[in-house]
């Protein structure tokens, strides 16, 4: 008996680089999205990836995928957006003895 090993040829590309049948099949292994099969690759020069797997008969793909990621700094988080207009509970000055709780 003969054993051919015949193996996948393995591509990377993006998904808007795909023949549009390519991404009309992709789109239909992945129903809902690529959310939850997307896998990180890491390059060797730091830089990273997304990417889901995708395999016809011949070519096995890892198809890249455009995340938009929130670099917003933890800065942002605490701006002064209200600036100086508004006081807090420390900076209001309690009442001058006009108390209504009095009738109680």
């Amino acid at each position: 008996m003969i054993n051919i090993s015949t193996k996948k040829k393995r591509v990377v590309a993006s998904f808007s680089n795909l023949p549009n049948d390519l991404q009309e099949q992709v789109k239909q292994k992945y129903p809902t999205g690529f959310n939850e099969s997307m896998i990180r690759i890491d390059k060797p020069d730091g830089t990273f990836f997304y990417a889901v797997s995708y395999d016809t008969n011949e070519i096995s793909y890892l198809v890249k995928i455009n995340v938009k990621i929130d670099n917003a700094s933890q800065d942002d988080d605490e701006k002064d957006f209200y600036e100086d207009d508004i006081k807090g509970a420390d900076e209001i000055a309690p009442n001058s003895g006009d108390d209504d709780d009095d009738d109680m």
